[in-house]
């Protein structure tokens, strides 16, 4: 009779940081490698219900880049809670303001929706230009 494997929960101080480039990077392809890392799909030990995976720290937002015509076609929407309180911007505009919204919005919705989401996301660093706050980590390249 074989018992089944549960892995130990893993302490920050040896969880990997991992570097990712995001210039000329397509917006979903970036967000599907970055949640795989968060959640530690990429791991021998991956278990669904625990949080295993890695810090990320995405450097150039403002150079990522949609396909097609998705950069005047694509709508975020946002609700006020109020009647008639909905809200509605183009990818273009939203990437003007704020580009690091559009990658934590991307990943954000590649990861599953549940308690763990919020613990994912706060592994998640973004940064506008390529100065970073976490070269103490020591953070990896990210292969995408």
């Amino acid at each position: 009779m074989q018992k089944t494997f549960t892995p130990k929960v893993v302490k920050a101080t040896e969880q990997k940081w991992y570097i990712v480039d995001a210039t000329d990077k397509v917006v979903g392809k970036l967000a599907t490698r970055v949640a795989d890392a968060l959640r530690g799909k990429d791991l021998p030990t991956f278990t669904p219900h625990m949080d295993m995976g890695a810090y990320v720290v995405i450097i150039n937002s403002d150079k990522v880049r949609f396909t097609g015509k998705k950069l005047e076609d694509k709508i975020y929407y946002r609700h006020s809670g109020f009647k008639g309180g909905i809200k509605a911007e183009t990818a273009a505009s939203v990437m003007e303001k704020n580009s690091k919204k559009v990658i934590v919005e991307a990943v954000k919705n590649m990861l599953p929706n549940n308690k763990l989401r919020k613990h994912f996301l706060a592994k998640l660093k973004v940064f506008k230009d390529a100065q970073h706050t976490h070269e103490a980590q020591k953070p990896v390249p990210l292969e995408i």
